[in-house]
């Protein structure tokens, strides 16, 4: 198969993309044209047991962990369907925000589930984009030809259901994983058709390594960014400049609607998203700083040309401050301490060895399971079998083992417990069915008083 778009979306047990589920998994394959490719896929996944879902949550999506369990999969069988038959190699996985969100929960169950939670990104021609940045930058340079939607207090958004809507676009239920997928491809095929030149720029852009010529800190430039983290104001969109190293070979970049030295004076106020770090791999919405030299590009997102030459020109003299920047940045820790090996995916690659072992654990069934006790070079790996055995094979779990599983989950639901019956309460409120439904599921994994 050539190369071909697989649009995607979840619909989760809450907003934690480590502790929380997948529930619903949807998508539908597309050729490079937006045509669709084949049959939609829609999964539900089973609710593991040793996890509450948000109540609130379930309130947005409707699907009760009971309805998974009647009607879903394990998790070990979603990986390998989504690994085998989903992002085969030449893929490239897209929807409406996934890189911050569906990407990352995917990365988790696969870890969880002893595949590599990073190759169906990037192995073997695959790659990733997300819609939802390039939304901004068309709106914030190019919004020609489509229409915006506002809020009632007249702020601009971009969330999908409000922007299918004012485009006459389908989108018959929202909040639900497939019809989220058919609204997406409808908005990728309408800036395509009204914006083409943009649309197969940013999609050239979704490769870090055509990112990092634009940006870096050999020739740093001026360059035109949208992102979340900017205001709304100016259509989530500025002009940026790197200013030092980041975090895991990512950079630091400056927004040059500000002056530093009156930055400078206020050091009390968090500089954050004066800097933020800009990550290479994940599809940033950037063009040059040319783009802003036609259709009033200057105006559309409240700068001009002198002002952010004159902000620049105060930066570069204050080399200090980069530095400072610098040190804050490794200062923070980059991810919170965990206990649990399933929320320590980013604490390091495996080994060779240890990958050899990986792959022999996910192809391994019951029976094989239940005698197989690798010698793992990894800690987190030990723990990681034992809750993966608990959640999809609970009868491969010796005497002790399943003691320890019981251990662990009841802990865990403890200490999801309180959250849980407070957002409980207030469902109650709105939709007495899903909060009952909820409080019987409690209930069934609840052992405790």
């Amino acid at each position: 198969m050539g190369k071909t778009f697989f649009f995607y979306d979840l619909e989760t047990s809450g907003l934690d993309r480590h502790a929380d589920r997948i529930m619903q998994f949807a998508g539908q394959r597309t050729d490079m044209d937006l045509n669709p490719v084949g049959e939609p896929v829609n999964i539900l996944v089973k609710m593991t047991d040793d996890a509450l879902p948000s109540p609130k949550a379930i309130m947005v999506t409707k699907i009760t962990p009971q309805k998974t369990l009647a009607e879903g999969i394990s998790e070990a069988e979603f990986c390998r369907v989504a690994m085998d038959e989903i992002f085969v190699p030449n893929t490239v996985a897209v929807g409406y925000n996934t890189v911050r969100f569906d990407d990352e929960f995917m990365r988790a169950i696969l870890w969880r589930n002893f595949y590599d939670p990073y190759e169906w990104e990037w192995k073997d021609g695959r790659s990733r984009w997300d819609m939802l940045d390039v939304v901004r930058l068309t709106r914030a340079l190019r919004p020609e030809g489509i229409n915006w939607p506002v809020t009632d207090e007249g702020k601009a958004t971009n969330r999908l259901e409000l922007l299918t809507k004012m485009n006459g676009l389908s989108h018959e239920h929202a909040h639900d994983a497939l019809s989220d997928v058919y609204a997406t491809i409808a908005v990728a095929t309408l800036i395509r058709e009204k914006q083409p030149d943009l649309f197969s720029y940013l999609f050239k852009m979704r490769d870090k390594r055509e990112v990092q010529k634009l940006i870096n800190l050999d020739n740093p430039r001026p360059f035109v960014y949208a992102s979340g983290r900017y205001s709304s104001e100016h259509e989530k969109t500025t002009v940026a400049v790197p200013i030092a190293p980041g975090r895991n070979g990512n950079v630091l970049v400056y927004d040059l609607r500000y002056d530093v030295e009156e930055e400078l004076g206020r050091r009390d106020k968090a500089m954050f998203p004066i800097v933020k770090e800009l990550c290479y791999n994940k599809c940033p919405a950037v063009a040059p700083m040319s783009v802003l030299d036609k259709d009033d590009g200057w105006e559309k997102i409240g700068l001009t040309r002198e002002g952010v030459e004159r902000n620049l020109a105060k930066l570069l003299q204050h080399p200090e401050f980069a530095e400072q920047m610098r040190l804050e940045n490794e200062s923070r820790p980059e991810f919170p301490p965990v206990s649990e090996p399933e929320l320590a995916l980013y604490d390091g690659f495996l080994d060779e060895t240890d990958r050899i072992k990986v792959a022999a654990v996910r192809n391994a069934d019951v029976n094989r399971l239940a005698d197989f006790h690798p010698d793992f070079h990894d800690a987190r790996l030990p723990g990681l079998l034992l809750h993966y055995k608990g959640r999809n094979f609970p009868e491969a779990l010796s005497e002790k083992e399943m003691e320890e599983w019981e251990r662990y989950r009841q802990d865990r639901l403890k200490r999801q417990s309180t959250k849980f019956m407070e957002e409980l309460k207030e469902v109650y409120t709105r939709d007495e069915f899903v909060a009952e439904e909820l409080r019987l599921y409690f209930e069934s994994l609840w052992t405790a008083d």
